[in-house]
């Protein structure tokens, strides 16, 4: 985002971008139904569960090529494994965040139930979930790839129990509603040109310099070390890479979204599948924004 604005590829398609953070993929789903955004980057669990609710919300672009999400305890912990977590209290950042689909479905794919052989706890991101650690509050914590650098960086060592089969489920992307791609279709293909721009830039070993400098002007904390943004911006980079198979950046294998939708039903998290799962999300934009990058 901080690329494509910082770089002039938003002003290319003559779009001035405002930039809010909210509390997590719930919160953000619900600016765009009430029309206060006209986009935003939720994951694809609150994306589906939104959509059930009768919310018109579309993933229009794959940012996390890769879960964004990891089950991790501390590296002394005598858990090895998800299912090792039976009995215990598993902290996420919030209560609707994206990471509590990812979860759920990592902890019904080991054969435990929420409610019944482990429970939630709500504890923030990755510096308040370092306190929680360290009171005993949580055995585990669902963890973004920034958390867990955070993580580490303040001293609780963190190692990732995530069986890798779950890489596939895909993290948070960008999302619109279904009005603003019917009423202005242009809108969407120039934000979403210019923000695949900013991707490929970021992506570029060549670019370290010039995107570690937007990092630190979008966002000071997480670049007062340079060593830790360093990583960061390693680790996020790794992540955001096309898979093999895919078609570019962006780009939203169906086959994974019906996995999605599948995990999802099978935990709970939605009471039925999608009358029409296919109007979750589109690949149209992401076609026409790679086809510029070429």
């Amino acid at each position: 985002m901080f690329v494509a604005i910082n770089e002039g590829f938003f002003a290319d398609e003559g779009l001035d971008v405002t930039v809010q953070t909210v509390d997590g993929s719930g919160a953000a789903v619900q600016v765009l139904a009430a029309n206060q955004a006209q986009f935003a980057r939720p994951g694809p669990a609150v994306v589906l569960n939104a959509r059930a609710r009768g919310a018109d919300v579309v993933f229009i672009y794959n940012f996390a090529a890769r879960s964004n999400f990891g089950v991790v305890v501390p590296e002394d912990s005598e858990i090895q494994t998800p299912a090792d977590l039976a009995g215990q209290v598993i902290g996420v950042a919030t209560a609707d965040g994206s990471e509590v689909g990812f979860v759920r479905n990592v902890m019904q794919g080991s054969g435990l139930t929420e409610g019944t052989d482990f429970t939630f706890l709500s504890v923030g991101d990755g510096g308040p979930a370092s306190a929680a650690f360290s009171r005993g509050d949580i055995a585990a914590y669902t963890a973004s790839l920034v958390d867990a650098a955070i993580l580490n960086l303040r001293g609780v060592n963190v190692r990732d129990i995530t069986p890798p089969e779950y890489q596939k489920f895909f993290g948070n992307g960008l999302a619109t509603t279904g009005d603003l791609i019917r009423d202005n279709p242009e809108l969407v293909e120039k934000f979403i040109r210019g923000w695949a721009r900013g991707h490929a830039f970021a992506n570029d070993e060549a670019n370290r310099e010039a995107v570690l400098s937007h990092m630190a002007e979008a966002n000071r904390q997480e670049s007062e070390d340079p060593a830790f943004a360093n990583a960061l911006w390693d680790t996020l980079r790794e992540n955001s890479m096309p898979m093999e198979g895919s078609k570019g950046l962006g780009w939203m294998p169906p086959e994974t979204w019906e996995a999605w939708q599948d995990v999802l039903v099978e935990t709970g998290a939605l009471e039925a599948p999608l009358d029409d799962l296919t109007a979750a999300y589109t690949n149209e934009f992401v076609m026409i924004a790679n086809e510029a990058l070429q």
